[in-house]
């Protein structure tokens, strides 16, 4: 597969953040780790997805200096959690067909 999210990189920005407000590199990082090193992500594929998902009004945004360093930390919408609830529905419905066609081990 060339694409290591399977074209699903939307999905899993959305459930990364759903876990709680995160700057874009501790998205990356916990892509990383919940998918055991699979989703190595670099900064030039989740950044823009960021800030697609932001203009869509599926995350907000804003300045954080908790760290003393100055971040852009996001957070789902009411919207995000919209869409996230029904990207899963659709993705699991995905997973159960190929499944069905495919076998699982």
């Amino acid at each position: 597969m060339t694409d290591a999210t399977g074209g699903q990189l939307e999905l899993l920005v959305l459930a990364a953040v759903d876990a709680g407000a995160s700057h874009g590199y501790a998205v990356i990082e916990a892509l990383r780790a919940r998918s055991g090193g699979a989703f190595d992500l670099p900064e030039g594929t989740v950044y823009p997805a960021l800030h697609r998902l932001e203009s869509r009004e599926l995350l907000a945004s804003r300045w954080s200096d908790d760290s003393g360093r100055r971040r852009r930390v996001y957070e789902l919408t009411s919207r995000g959690r919209h869409a996230l609830a029904t990207a899963r529905r659709d993705w699991t419905a995905f997973v159960r067909a190929v499944a069905s066609v495919v076998g699982s081990p």
